[in-house]
């Protein structure tokens, strides 16, 4: 069976039933049918135990970091643990697009999956309302006189679609979409610490500048109270359940390459204050998710992980030494031995931040024993905690070596860190992040972005943190240097500040904030069929 199949074979228990598990009162729900609810109050544990599932570089083939989160947080169920997932919603512009669902895999799940990955609900509706509307109030303003002077305006519409057209548009005025995955509105609503929060950010974003080169608020405006109930529902943490009835809060969704890739602050507060053990999940892999989920979420938030999970597979270790698409499912013990150096990176950069860590070796049915073993070897060789996970194809059983393993290292404790500190420069903090998790020896700036740079150090900004955007293929910011292209050169091409959501992005290389579609889109395989969805996955 493929991944929907399997998802809708699976009896779902009651969502009242699953909020039991933690311990939350039905009183506390708004229900969205018998299988999803919001969760309207946060609970009262006070000691729960942080895990972080992140990955080496990804590759075509996908890592499994999803279906990894989930298998584990089952096995740790299956050990009579008090367990609750926190992940990301999935944008529909990868689901329409390259990459599909992303509610896990096999027998590894989340479900109701197609409401899940089909406007679920409504949260990335409401954003985009609320971003939309923030335009139409700018373009409003000017029409009706502009007594705030706008000369510029810096903010951008978004749709959840990937639609390349929609890069550049003129209407009145020049202006341009972000996919809603990658608006400020997003970021900001995801790290949120309560409504109130919510609405001060809203109102610190900047939507232009006057002749005078002075920044305007949304505040200017008069609207954020109008964004805020717009966003009232939104901002509340999404209750569904794994094939196996574990429960998990699945709540905002923002690109790790563009934005910071983590759940929002709330849903983690939420599962941490009902649960013992939280397992969460960054986007993309560890130079992009990871380090955003330490330096802006960890740092906004002050919580931190108890422990990390690395999770690599046979294919993306080959994939990394080159090996072809064609060749990819060939037993290769050497090229997976050459392909060692990007998890070596990888478990450098991480233990700079946290010394809790466990490696994933993610199984699929292609791997042999021989390519296995090398992992296996170079870990041990480094003292390196691991597991196998056969999650997809076993579920939770399939992940109880790693949970164990997690487990142990919970016992230890645990030194976290950031990278760089609020006051560093902009500079500063591009060049530790750069040089520590990049391997860039060198950085090039465009002149418009040192401008802007300069300008915003000077203003006063630059004790934010800063969101790195570039590409997930690479440690580097070109997506066909594979491996530990060390000593690379960082192009840093421009720069945004995105003051409602609290950080400063550095775009570098190519990277587009509205994605097009592939050449072979995943819509051509999703319809509606004798009253079902097919073709998710």
């Amino acid at each position: 069976m493929n991944d929907i199949e399997i998802a809708n074979s699976v009896l779902k228990n009651n969502i009242v039933d699953i909020a039991s598990k933690l311990s939350i009162d039905s009183d506390d729900l708004i229900m969205y049918g018998n299988y999803k609810a919001k969760i309207n109050k946060e609970g009262n544990n006070k000691d729960s135990k942080l895990i972080l599932v992140t990955a080496i570089n990804p590759t075509p083939y996908g890592e499994g970091k999803t279906t990894v989160s989930i298998g584990l947080a089952d096995a740790m169920s299956q050990l009579n643990k008090k367990v609750c997932l926190a992940l990301r919603e999935p944008s529909m512009g990868p689901v329409f697009g390259m990459k599909g669902g992303a509610t896990g895999g096999g027998y590894s799940q989340v479900i109701p999956m197609e409401d899940i990955n089909l406007h679920f609900t409504g949260d990335f509706a409401a954003i985009e309302m609320a971003n939309n509307l923030l335009c139409a109030a700018i373009d409003n303003h000017i029409e009706k006189g502009n007594y705030l002077r706008f000369s510029k305006i810096t903010f951008s519409r978004c749709l959840d679609v990937n639609d390349r057209s929609l890069r550049n548009v003129t209407t009145k005025y020049k202006t341009s979409f972000n996919i809603t995955a990658a608006s400020e509105v997003m970021a900001l609503l995801c790290l949120a610490k309560d409504i109130d929060d919510l609405k001060y950010r809203l109102g610190n974003i900047i939507v232009g500048y006057n002749e005078l080169d002075e920044e305007i608020y949304a505040r200017d405006l008069k609207i954020e109270g109008a964004l805020t109930v717009i966003l009232k529902d939104a901002i509340k943490p999404n209750l569904v359940q794994t094939l196996e009835h574990t429960p998990a809060i699945i709540h905002g969704g923002p690109f790790a390459n563009i934005a910071h890739g983590c759940n929002s602050v709330i849903a983690t507060k939420y599962a941490k204050s009902y649960a013992s053990y939280v397992v969460t999940e960054a986007g993309f892999g560890s130079d992009l998710g990871a380090e955003k989920f330490f330096d802006i979420k960890c740092r906004v938030s002050n919580m931190k992980p108890d422990a990390v999970v690395l999770v690599t597979t046979i294919k993306a270790l080959k994939y990394n030494a080159k090996v072809s698409d064609k060749d990819i499912l060939v037993s290769n013990p050497q090229k997976v031995e050459e392909g060692l150096c990007n998890l070596k990176i990888h478990i450098e950069n991480l233990l700079k931040f946290n010394s809790n860590l466990v490696v994933c070796i993610n199984k699929y049915n292609t791997d042999t024993n021989e390519e296995i073993d090398v992992v296996k070897n170079y870990l041990e060789n480094e003292n390196i905690s691991y597991a196998v996970s056969t999650a997809y194809v076993d579920g939770g059983k399939g992940a109880i070596t790693l949970a164990e393993e997690v487990l142990e290292k919970l016992d230890n404790d645990n030194i976290f860190n950031t990278l760089y500190n609020d006051t560093d420069t902009i500079y500063e903090k591009i060049s530790k992040v750069s040089s520590n998790i990049y391997r860039s020896s060198n950085i090039e700036y465009s002149e418009e972005a040192k401008i802007k740079i300069d300008k915003l150090q000077k203003k006063g900004f630059g004790n934010l943190p800063i969101c790195i955007s570039k590409t997930q293929y690479s440690i580097s910011d070109d997506p066909k240097s594979l491996g530990a292209p060390i000593n690379n050169t960082l192009h840093v091409k421009d720069v945004k500040l995105y003051n409602g959501a609290g950080f400063i992005t550095i775009l570098t290389g190519n990277i587009m904030t509205m994605p097009g579609l592939p050449s072979n889109p995943n819509y051509e395989k999703i319809d509606y069929i004798d009253g079902k969805v097919v073709g998710l996955s």
